[in-house]
């Protein structure tokens, strides 16, 4: 089988100097390697191909044998990595908590491993008959939630 460590040594090897960002690599039993890249403006599948061969100039087919997929990371998947929540600071995204509670609104930051997500509730004010919507801030911590994805939007 082969080691998800050297895969992810050759990666970060063509990632340097580049401003793509690895997402993940998974190895299958079966030896299929997936490595999903991103990128802020998004993925360019001229540098998937290049990424590919990289990889396979630097794995032997002899030694063992591989299936190799390289892509992006899925635009509605969950993010995997800090840097995707970064790239998505003042899109909408949904969260779900721990609890099973989701959570809908703008991803407002992020600071390591924690993010605010301002959503839009009906609040009651002093002195008024009615409740008005305003925006109220969620504070989350990235290894605390079940995911958080990117709200795919065709207004």
């Amino acid at each position: 089988m082969i080691d998800k460590s050297v895969v992810k040594a050759v990666v970060e090897e063509w990632l340097q100097d580049k401003e793509y960002f690895l997402v993940d690599i998974e190895v299958s039993p079966d030896d299929k390697i997936v490595v999903e890249i991103d990128h802020v403006d998004g993925v360019w599948i001229e540098d998937c191909v290049e990424l590919s061969r990289y990889i396979e100039s630097r794995l032997s087919r002899d030694e063992e044998d591989y299936e190799l997929e390289v892509g992006s990371a899925g635009l509605g998947q969950p993010f995997k990595v800090p840097q995707q929540y970064i790239n998505f600071i003042g899109k909408e995204v949904e969260v779900l908590d721990r609890d099973g509670k989701k959570v809908q609104g703008t991803l407002k930051s992020v600071d390591g491993n924690d993010f605010v997500v301002a959503v839009d509730e009906k609040v009651k004010i002093e002195g008024k008959k009615r409740p008005e919507i305003q925006s109220v801030d969620h504070a989350f911590q990235m290894d605390q939630v079940k995911y958080t994805k990117y709200l795919i939007s065709f207004k």
